[in-house]
């Protein structure tokens, strides 16, 4: 959240407004809850009590509040490092409880900050087909420079960014990876598969880190091969990090820094339980994603600027390097 412009009648510190304004919305437009149980909950917070019209009025403003953090424009930094993925919420539609994804999608400036790039809303099964129009949409407000992007292998997702990311390569989450290679093998045999699969992150280079799938391949296909034929078509997409700054590497390898926010929107939506309709979930995990944005721009940069300029020079020694590989 920006500031407390939509909030005048409470005059304490941010933190306490904002906590009191999210339990707000959630018992009062999530809940469904009276007006007598919202005035319990903010006299509960110390706050004096607060009319129905004036809690209709605070989200509305909290409404264009979120239309503006999530259509606002992004032209005025690239994002060499992107980041996308979705969770899922129970949302109440047409008298039925279905299963939607807030598809959500996070960045890394030049100048090293985090920020939140985008949120949009999706029929759980039909998350394939919204990925397409939700990146479109991110270019469509400036999204540019993108160098890396970081996802899981959802075939909708991936088809996505090839399409619309021209240019960018893809990183298939390691995490993500590592659970689809445990369950092709029994229970016995799923913490081996993760320790195989780990040292070929733990390589200081791409050549080291291809060395070690090769080892990795002979050894798993008498037992495993189909561990062993999925880690063979997913070698070129886990090793993409490798073109990057070695101090990068870590951080652009999976997904981690979405799903530590993933698991935010689901503790904060867990008072909720189901969601009455798909306005109530843009309004709760918009705030969240402002408010995250906020808190990221006043906090530690995710990467120094100076590593940053590195990464068109890493970039650009590994391309010239292609045709010797090529050639040996």
């Amino acid at each position: 959240m920006r500031d407390g412009s939509y909030f005048p009648s409470l005059l304490e510190p941010r933190r306490r407004a904002e906590r009191a304004l999210a339990a707000v919305v959630q018992e009062a437009y999530v809940s469904g809850v009276s007006t007598r149980r919202v005035d319990d909950l903010v006299r509960a917070l110390g706050i004096e009590g607060i009319s129905r019209s004036e809690v209709s009025r605070i989200c509305s403003a909290l409404d264009a509040e979120v239309e503006r953090f999530r259509s606002r424009p992004l032209g005025d930094s690239a994002f060499p490092y992107v980041w996308l993925d979705a969770t899922y919420l129970k949302v109440r539609e047409g008298g039925r409880v279905v299963s939607m994804a807030a598809l959500v999608a996070v960045g890394v400036a030049m100048t090293g900050e985090r920020r939140v790039l985008g949120l949009e809303l999706s029929r759980g099964h039909d998350e394939g087909s919204a990925w397409p129009g939700f990146i479109r949409g991110l270019v469509g407000r400036g999204l540019h420079g993108v160098r890396l992007v970081v996802s899981d292998d959802h075939a909708g997702l991936v088809r996505a960014v090839r399409e619309q990311l021209l240019g960018s390569g893809w990183q298939r989450c390691r995490v993500h990876f590592t659970r689809n290679a445990q369950d092709l093998v029994p229970r016995s045999a799923r913490s081996m598969v993760a320790s195989a699969i780990r040292l070929v992150f733990e390589q200081p280079d791409e050549r080291a880190a291809r060395s070690q799938v090769d080892t990795l391949l002979e050894g798993l296909r008498p037992r495993f091969a189909a561990v062993a034929d999925l880690l063979a078509d997913a070698e070129p997409d886990l090793l993409a990090h490798f073109a990057f700054p070695e101090t990068h590497r870590s951080r652009i390898r999976s997904t981690n820094p979405l799903e530590r926010l993933n698991k935010e929107i689901k503790r904060r939506s867990a008072v909720v339980g189901i969601f009455p309709n798909a306005g109530s979930v843009i309004r709760l995990v918009g705030m969240i994603l402002a408010e995250q944005d906020d808190e990221w721009q006043d906090g530690r940069r995710y990467f120094r600027p100076e590593t940053m300029a590195a990464i068109d020079a890493a970039a650009s020694i590994e391309e010239a390097s292609q045709p010797l590989l090529m050639a040996s």
